[in-house]
């Protein structure tokens, strides 16, 4: 194992217990305990985890593992929920992208759609409008897509750009369409994400979006986290994965939300 990917599995496991031993950690990974010490004093650099006493435990109350190493959590639930979501979309509108891995897929999804051509006029298959520097530097090379991309200042844990030079692009459009990365939504308490900046951000798209649309996996549904971006009410569509319980659904399908599990 590789150490990028041995660390992507530490993180995640850290984030799943809350607290990991050296011991337990080697096991879980098969290498060394010798192996896993290095590991945490070198994450513990990064504040990417607080060392303790023969083991690690997560950094700060509300922890968030940065975007490159969650790539590969419910990486094939993602890729599915992306390709509805693409299938959801029509072409010539214009499409909000939030930032997230699932967000990411639906990118790369829009991308290989073969029937998203430039028109004789050299119209835009698409305009994509993000202020998620990764997803714009993947689709900034399909030139039958306009992209634009808010101003600000890039937060690396998500590679969103949020403050109020992106609230300044974002009150200058509207969009057909705003797809929703989120960490948590919930019927009562509605999307959430962890930082309270790129909440404000994808709240704001969301308010210039004709229809909203949510891509979570099923991991994410009826939990809550520490920054709203909007209400249940302000969604039109959940897309998400087979593994989301039929109760679940219900609730959602009565506060009016269009469920599609794939």
């Amino acid at each position: 194992m590789s150490r990028d990917a041995r660390w992507k599995a530490l993180l995640e496991l850290l984030v799943e217990r809350g607290r990991l031993d050296v011991e337990e950690a080697a096991v879980d990974l098969a290498v060394s305990a010798a192996t896993i010490r290095r590991d945490f004093d070198q994450l513990a650099e990064q504040q990417m985890l607080v060392r303790t006493r023969g083991g690690a435990v997560v950094h700060g109350v509300s922890y968030e593992l940065p975007l490159r190493y969650k790539t590969a959590r419910h990486a094939s639930e993602k890729q599915r929920i992306a390709k509805a979501v693409a299938e959801l979309v029509a072409p010539g509108e214009a499409v909000g992208l939030t930032g997230g891995t699932t967000t990411t897929e639906v990118a790369r999804a829009l991308a290989v759609r073969g029937d998203l051509t430039s028109g004789a006029s050299g119209s835009p298959a698409l305009t994509i409008v993000t202020n998620a520097l990764n997803i714009a530097n993947e689709l900034a090379v399909r030139p039958q897509f306009k992209i634009v991309l808010t101003g600000g200042v890039a937060r690396p844990q998500s590679y969103e750009l949020v403050g109020p030079l992106a609230d300044g692009v974002l009150s200058q459009i509207t969009v057909d369409v705003a797809v929703l990365g989120v960490v948590a939504f919930d019927v009562t308490h509605g999307a959430a994400a962890h930082d309270e900046a790129e909440a404000a951000i994808n709240r704001l798209l969301c308010e210039r979006a004709e229809r909203v649309v949510v891509a979570a996996d099923s991991s994410k549904l009826g939990q809550r986290a520490f920054a709203r971006i909007c209400s249940v009410e302000s969604v039109n569509t959940l897309v998400t994965d087979a593994g989301v319980g039929a109760d679940m659904v219900r609730r959602f399908e009565e506060a009016g939300l269009t469920v599609l599990a794939v």
